[in-house]
């Protein structure tokens, strides 16, 4: 169990700065079902009802020989994030939900298709007589429709080889998990799969993504010697450093499809940082100015940026476990700010060089060898004047302690410093969170000093 997500990460949770779902299912309220909710067939997705067996995943107490078999009850925690993704359709009865959809005018969120795809199980076959759309993200929407491997995956000649071979998607690799997590925790081009700028306009949370910490967040497993003997164990430096490529990957793809990169003549603004243009205006004799030149941007004073935060994580993940491939990478970056700057045609065949070198880091990423000291070395990254010079947006400064945090657990987990050690420097990591609790209390300055101030702390305990 993550040590550190009970009062950093958890705090950071509730300010609305880790996801969407998470931020919008705290207001979670009871919910009717929808006319389709019980659509007939047998293909496709089963339902969560079809794993609630108390022989299955339905039982109360995690005592299976195999798997907990306690996932469910796990699943509908009503009170943690654990929870969040059985509650994800719950919260489109409640009120904001409500209003957000007066706004965009698409009637009952519950039916909506520009909800539907992220706060129920996407389906794109045919629906059990078990399923339900009132289930909110259901086990399916993660690891995929079960209608192919339901009956047999439980076997005890059935191997996870075999049951990824019938449709199950293979979770324990990082690419996989990332790729199913960023559809709705950063955005996929399948309907009701993309928050748009006038949808958080409306009032829909800003959405941030971080693979180690959401997958500790919904952790309904344990990672024991069986685990790894049908499975990849999970090395949290990998799994975050991934992630991070991935996100990137995903972000620049995304950006080049010309019905998602643009709304109307303008640019999405998704895609661009959101404090650049959300800040006081000031009008006096003396200019204020509201923005700091970043380095790794090379773009105009005054033009929005894109948000970069995961750029600049993965900048650092490079340096650390790819050095080969960290110029290419941060070349690319560098490219595509600057093509912003032109002209659309020229950002879009920019995100596509950057969308390759992405990838190609998070396959490299993938396969590195993640040696001991190397959660020491990405703290050291993340602190060095060349990163902390781009902690201009708060944005980045999310990810940036969110990654210091995933690193001191990954050092926890893997034996290299005590829980009494890391819990001793607590409060330093939890100064990094306090720096960036409020976006529109944000300041870069007091940031660095507070991420600087808790890697010195961590460098203590080597």
């Amino acid at each position: 169990m993550r040590w550190g997500l009970d009062f950093g990460r958890m705090r950071l949770a509730a300010c609305a700065v880790v996801v969407a779902i998470l931020a919008f299912v705290a207001m979670a309220a009871p919910w009717g079902e929808p006319a389709d909710a019980a659509a007939g067939g047998t293909g496709g997705h089963t339902g969560v009802a079809s794993c609630a067996g108390s022989t299955c995943h339905g039982r109360m107490e995690g005592d299976g020989k195999v798997v907990r078999q306690d996932e469910l009850m796990r699943w509908q925690e009503p009170s943690t994030p654990g929870g969040a993704h059985s509650r994800a359709y719950a919260v489109l009865g409640n009120p904001r939900a409500q209003q957000i959809a007066a706004t965009l005018g698409i009637g009952d969120p519950g039916a909506a298709p520009m909800c539907l795809g992220c706060h129920s199980t996407p389906t794109s076959g045919a629906r059990g007589a078990k399923f339900m759309t009132r289930d909110g993200v259901g086990c399916e929407a993660c690891h995929g429709g079960a209608s192919g491997w339901i009956s047999s995956h439980y076997d005890t000649r059935a191997s996870h080889g075999s049951n990824v071979a019938k449709g199950m998607i293979p979770l324990d690799e990082p690419m996989a998990r990332a790729s199913v997590c960023l559809d709705c925790h950063f955005g996929g081009a399948g309907e009701g799969q993309f928050v748009t700028h006038r949808i958080m306009a409306a009032g829909h949370p800003r959405i941030a993504f971080e693979l180690d910490l959401f997958s500790s967040l919904q952790q309904h497993w344990n990672e024991d010697k069986d685990y790894a003997d049908r499975k990849r164990r999970a090395d949290s430096v990998r799994m975050w450093a991934v992630g991070q490529a991935m996100a990137v990957n995903r972000a620049v793809t995304l950006y080049q499809s010309p019905k998602l990169g643009t709304e109307g003549a303008f640019p999405e603004f998704y895609f661009f940082d959101c404090q650049s243009c959300h800040r006081r205006i000031y009008d006096q004799a003396d200019r204020v100015k509201t923005w700091e030149a970043n380095p790794g941007r090379p773009i105009p004073p005054g033009m929005p940026p894109f948000n970069d935060e995961t750029m600049i994580m993965l900048s650092v993940a490079a340096k650390v476990a790819a050095p080969g491939m960290a110029a290419r990478f941060d070349a690319d970056a560098r490219a595509f700010h600057a093509a912003i700057a032109k002209d659309r045609g020229s950002a879009v065949a920019a995100a596509g060089r950057l969308a390759q070198s992405s990838l190609a880091l998070a396959k490299a990423l993938d396969s590195a060898e993640m040696q001991g000291g190397m959660a020491y070395a990405v703290v050291d990254q993340v602190a060095s004047g060349v990163t902390t010079a781009r902690f201009t947006d708060y944005s980045g400064s999310v990810q940036a302690v969110m990654a210091v945090d995933t690193m001191l657990n990954a050092l926890v987990k893997s034996g290299q410093v005590t829980v009494g050690a890391a819990a001793g420097i607590r409060a330093d990591i939890n100064r990094a969170y306090g720096a960036v609790k409020d976006p529109n209390l944000y300041n870069p300055a007091d940031f660095r000093a507070a991420i600087g101030s808790a890697a010195r702390s961590i460098r203590t305990l080597r």
